[in-house]
């Protein structure tokens, strides 16, 4: 049985005026891109979107504009980029956009090729953010196989504690510290303390948010 293809990014166009969101998921799509279109942001929110991909979205709509969808998202700890498209006068909400976290703005009219490069960037931040949160779930899973007293060994390791100093913070011998250093490189399947640094580093946001 071969294994299951993650699922394609995908752009989310919100934009209330048919002929431009359709004329958005044709371009698009003649890229190779997975489209989803909908008519308003509302429609974005109740919808059953993926993990990975991208928002492309108009300012100006009814109900919830651009802005405001943008920080429902956010409220949602969606990790979607968010690109505005927006008229001239918008300019100083699209900046303000920017700086509530979204990745780009598109001052209408644009080329097909200004559009085309934001969605490529946005899908690229997309890619690397899952491929990060993947690599974080990975370590913080390994190291969730160490025991309780392994867990405090590492955290003093990466402390910059020598295997002494361990001893006399846990009130045991060194040598008993040299087995428990001895098993966690062993289960952790590092080579060197930069490797175990790393790996803490790494598990350090998956552990965060399931405190």
């Amino acid at each position: 049985m071969r294994p299951t293809a993650p699922p394609k990014p995908t752009v989310h166009v919100v934009d209330d005026d048919d002929g431009v969101r359709e004329s958005l998921r044709f371009l698009l799509e003649a890229e190779g891109m997975a489209v989803r279109a909908y008519a308003s942001a509302a429609a974005l929110l109740a919808a059953d979107a993926p993990p990975g991909g991208c928002v492309l979205t108009d300012f100006h709509m009814p109900g919830m504009d651009g802005l405001q969808l943008q920080a429902a998202l956010a409220a949602r700890g969606s990790t979607l980029p968010v690109i505005v498209m927006t008229g001239h006068a918008d300019v100083p909400v699209a900046v303000r956009a920017m700086k509530a976290g979204a990745v780009d703005f598109l001052e209408k009219p644009f080329l097909d090729v200004q559009l085309l490069g934001a969605v490529r960037q946005a899908l690229q931040r997309s890619l690397a953010a899952r491929e990060a949160q993947e690599g974080a779930a990975a370590a913080a899973g390994r190291i969730a196989r160490l025991t309780p007293r392994e867990r405090e060994v590492l955290e003093l390791l990466v402390a910059g504690q020598s295997n002494k100093e361990i001893a006399r913070t846990l009130g045991t011998s060194p040598r008993t510290i040299d087995v428990h250093r001895a098993r966690v490189f062993d289960k952790l399947d590092a080579d060197s303390l930069p490797d175990l640094v790393h790996l803490v580093l790494e598990a350090a946001p998956a552990r965060q948010a399931g405190d």
